[in-house]
């Protein structure tokens, strides 16, 4: 899409009417999967019961947790560096996935009656948000934009990502251990699956904490990656189809609260605790080439800091200065420097999350 065309104003949308289109559409996505795949219309073996119950225990919750993250005073640093557009948003309260986050858990729970693979992804993801937690906290404590150091928090989620991957060891058959490709065939990486997995959890995690940036960007991609998600895993794993339909509710839910102008951040309480479900959901059901296509934004975010950073230093000159790649990293603040408006770049980010689920339920 042309970024001359968005930047135009033909492309006239606000935050909350793009929320509702949003809504709409995962809304028709989720009655229309279950059609298709024939679920019956119940909490724990549909996509659209635990949606709808996840997204309006989000949405509710948030009208008193957002007051009370604001009473005490959670409100975000903005890093001067960013784009200068962002400095009114400082003070806005972060922490969010402090409330939407464990919503998704506790129905995903209910409806699948504690069932153990639905316990496994909700506890690491409740232990990646835990992470965000501190981070975040750190943040609040010290006013400033930097929270816990970047290897004590690298250290910490390869530790629960360690631990997660010993549990699926003795837990999964071996047959796990064969990545799903498209056409039918699989990939049998035997022992080198597990550094794999591993892998998988931290760069979702990163990657998803790197896209929440913008008003409404993370939660809406969160929302949209998780109902393609459970579609993806419906027809093997209908426990994990209801985990990921009722993050993918939580998440909508957040995001009345959450987008253009946002009145809550989700902080790295909720932008790690995503990711880190994305990645369990794959690695449980096999699906991890899929999850891949799907998930490509994210990673398209992460690869813009990467060539950023690389192309910074490769450049630098006897003045310790560099040239930058990107007019600014990550990906969305390039195309906000570019001339696009917050709305302009969440809205094509939709788009493009929406077009990646079909993809991926093509090549799953």
């Amino acid at each position: 899409m042309d970024a001359k065309f968005l930047a135009s104003g033909r492309l006239s949308l606000n935050g909350q009417t793009l929320f509702w289109l949003l809504g709409l559409g995962l809304s028709a996505a989720a009655v229309g999967l279950d059609g298709t795949l024939g679920n019956a219309v119940s909490l724990g073996a549909s996509i659209t019961v635990p949606f709808i119950v996840a997204a309006l225990g989000s949405s509710l919750l948030g009208f008193s947790a957002v007051p009370l993250l604001r009473a005490l005073k959670t409100g975000q640093f903005i890093r001067e560096e960013g784009p200068q557009g962002h400095l009114k948003k400082a003070g806005t309260p972060t922490m969010g996935g402090a409330f939407f986050v464990p919503v998704a858990v506790v129905v995903a729970l209910v409806s699948t009656g504690f069932a153990r693979d639905s316990v496994a992804v909700s506890l690491l993801t409740l232990a990646y948000g835990a992470i965000g937690w501190v981070d975040d906290w750190q943040v609040i404590q010290r006013r400033s934009n930097k929270g816990i150091s970047p290897r004590a928090k690298l250290a910490l989620q390869i530790a629960v990502a360690v631990l997660f991957c010993l549990w699926v060891l003795t837990s999964q058959p071996a047959s796990i251990t064969t990545v799903a490709l498209p056409l039918g065939l699989g990939l049998p990486l035997s022992f080198l699956f597990w550094p794999l997995a591993g892998f998988v959890l931290v760069a979702e995690s990163n990657a998803t904490n790197l896209t929440d940036g913008l008003d409404g960007l993370m939660g809406g991609t969160g929302a949209i990656a998780f109902m393609g998600l459970a579609a993806i895993v419906a027809p093997t794993h209908p426990d994990l189809m209801v985990f990921c339909a009722a993050m993918a509710g939580a998440c909508l839910g957040f995001l009345l609260h959450n987008h253009n102008p946002a009145r809550v951040f989700m902080g790295d309480t909720g932008s790690l605790a995503l990711g880190a479900a994305l990645g369990a959901v794959g690695i449980l059901s096999g699906n991890l080439f899929a999850l891949l296509v799907l998930t490509l934004l994210f990673f398209a975010e992460t690869l813009s800091v990467i060539i950023q950073v690389g192309y910074f230093k490769a450049t630098k000159g006897p003045d310790g200065v560099g040239k930058r790649f990107f007019k600014m990293a990550p990906l969305h603040h390039h195309f906000e420097l570019s001339g696009w408006s917050e709305i302009q770049v969440v809205a094509v980010a939709y788009a493009v999350t929406a077009g990646l689920a079909v993809l991926a339920l093509q090549v799953r």
